[in-house]
C-alpha cells in the first residue's frame, strides 16, 4: 500500500511538472482562448485591410494570433523569445519563418520592413518599451497593430513592474511596465505620421470603456493602437485619445 501511494504521489508531480514547463498549458486555458478571440474578432472588426501583406508578428506566444495572417494569404515571420515556445511555434506552423527575437535587446531581422507589425500583448512585459517602440517602427512600413496592458492617468509614465520569469506568459527578464496610454501615444507620434486608436474595444472585462474613472474598473487594463505611415479613412478609428470608447458589435 505504502508503495502505491509513493508510485500515485509520483505520478501526480510528474504531470504538474509537465503541465507547468507546457506552453500550452498556459496559453490555452479557457481564460487566455477567450482573451484571444476577443482581441482577433475586434480586429477584424476594425476592417483594416491586411490581405496578401508581409507580417511581422512579435512576441507571439504559440502562435495564436498568427493564423489572423496565414488566413489572409499573408507573408507572416513569426518572432518569440522563449524557446519552448519556439520550438512548438515551429511544429504548429511548419514551412513558415520563425525566428528568436527579444525585444528587450532586439537584433536586426531578415525581411525588414515589413507591410504590417502585430505586436498584441507584449510591451507590457518589456523592460525598455521606447526600444521596443523604436524597433518597431524601423520593422514597419505601413501599419503597426499594438495592443498592451497600461495604466490609468493622463501623464506619460512607464510604471515598471516585476514578473514571474519563469512563467511562459510573463516577462522573459522578470521585469515588465505598465505604460500610460498617453506615453504610449506619444511615443507613437515619435515614430509614426499617423496614430489612432479605435473607437470601440473588444468585448473583454479586461479592455475598459471609461478612462476617467479608474475606480471602476478592477484588474488588468488593455488599450489599442494603430499606427500609420499613410492617413487612415477609417470611421472606427480616431486619432485623439478619447476617455469614452464603446463595445464593438
Amino acid at each position: 500500500m505504502f508503495k502505491n501511494i509513493i508510485q500515485k504521489t509520483f505520478k501526480y508531480l510528474r504531470y504538474k511538472i509537465v503541465k507547468n514547463n507546457d506552453p500550452v498549458f498556459h496559453f490555452h486555458s479557457n481564460a487566455y482562448l477567450r482573451h484571444n478571440a476577443r482581441r482577433l474578432e475586434h480586429l477584424a472588426s476594425l476592417n483594416i485591410p491586411v490581405r496578401g501583406m508581409s507580417v511581422l508578428e512579435v512576441g507571439a506566444g504559440i502562435g495564436d494570433h498568427s493564423h489572423y495572417y496565414l488566413d489572409r494569404e499573408c507573408q507572416i515571420t513569426i518572432t518569440e523569445t522563449r524557446q519552448d515556445n519556439l520550438d512548438y511555434l515551429v511544429l504548429r506552423y511548419p514551412g513558415v519563418n520563425i525566428l528568436r527575437l527579444d525585444l528587450d535587446s532586439p537584433q536586426p531581422i531578415e525581411n525588414s520592413p515589413f507591410d504590417v507589425v502585430h505586436c498584441y500583448g507584449l510591451l507590457y512585459h518589456l523592460k525598455n518599451p521606447d526600444l521596443a517602440l523604436d524597433f518597431l517602427s524601423q520593422s514597419c512600413q505601413k501599419i503597426l497593430f499594438l495592443e498592451t496592458c497600461v495604466s490609468f492617468g493622463d501623464n506619460e509614465q512607464i510604471n515598471p513592474v516585476k514578473e514571474i520569469q519563469t512563467k511562459p506568459t510573463q516577462a522573459f527578464s522578470g521585469v515588465g511596465c505598465r505604460p500610460t496610454r498617453r506615453w504610449i501615444f506619444s511615443r507613437l507620434q515619435n515614430h509614426f505620421d499617423y496614430v489612432y486608436i479605435p473607437r470601440t474595444q473588444p468585448n473583454h472585462e479586461e479592455f475598459p470603456l471609461d478612462w476617467n474613472h479608474p475606480e471602476k474598473h478592477k484588474g488588468l487594463s488593455r488599450s489599442i493602437f494603430i499606427a500609420s505611415r499613410t492617413k487612415l479613412d477609417n470611421e472606427m478609428l480616431t486619432d485623439e485619445l478619447i476617455q469614452h470608447q464603446v463595445r464593438h458589435n
